[in-house]
């Protein structure tokens, strides 16, 4: 392989705000804004909006979507096709 052409890897903080979580792990995502970490070094931080913490898919909290108004609705509006 060719040396000099892959990004930095390196250690950042993710920051899910809507679940008030963050996560020290690597990437090579750039930022310019920095957190101390709870070992007292300082790392890039990068706000997320969704992560694993606060998916529903993770966390099992499941949002109920009216699906039969919804058929209702189309029916009313453009009648049942038989």
């Amino acid at each position: 392989m060719r040396s000099g052409i892959h990004p930095v890897s390196r250690p950042v903080v993710f920051r899910d705000r809507a679940a008030d979580t963050a996560f020290l792990t690597t990437s090579t995502a750039q930022s310019a804004r920095t957190i101390e970490w709870a070992d007292g070094n300082t790392y890039p931080l990068i706000d997320v909006e969704i992560s694993s913490a606060g998916h529903p898919f993770y966390t099992g909290n499941t949002r109920v979507v009216d699906t039969a108004g919804r058929v209702e609705r189309f029916e009313r509006r453009y009648g049942r096709q038989s």
